[in-house]
């Protein structure tokens, strides 16, 4: 035999050695693996599940919020008419306020000033003013 022919018988009993060093942990990484297939089996059903679930809340998610859409839709009417008195209301103070400016400027007295009458000079000037208006 030659030296080619010993090298290779060498490293065949080298690769034959360094088999049974790894079968211990070539066993325990077949187990890992078996295990690992095992739970990933159940992972396609339980994301499925979470997506299902998922879905049913945003859907009912979904329906609540067409039910807001809806209430509110009726309550729109309302907030209008309250819009609509709310500027009638600031008309009419409006008005106030430019009739008791008016009736104060025309009535400036020292003695309403002394005896802090303004008022209630004001108010019986705008009732009266109101009287006039409906007659």
């Amino acid at each position: 035999m030659d030296w080619a022919g010993l090298g290779v018988i060498i490293i065949g009993l080298a690769l034959l050695g360094l088999v049974f060093l790894l079968i211990k942990p070539l066993k325990s990484l077949t187990d890992i693996l078996a295990n690992l297939q095992q739970t990933t089996k159940a992972l396609p059903v339980q994301v499925a599940n979470v997506f299902e679930d998922t879905q049913s809340t945003l859907s009912s998610a979904n329906g609540a919020i067409r039910q807001l859409n809806e209430q509110l839709s009726k309550l729109v009417p309302v907030f209008q008419i309250i819009s609509h008195i709310g500027l009638a209301l600031q008309n009419l103070f409006n008005a106030m306020t430019t009739i008791n400016d008016e009736m104060k400027a025309k009535t400036d007295n020292p003695m309403m000033r002394r005896y802090r009458l303004e008022g209630l000079y004001g108010a019986m000037a705008l009732g009266y003013t109101i009287l006039q208006r409906r007659k």
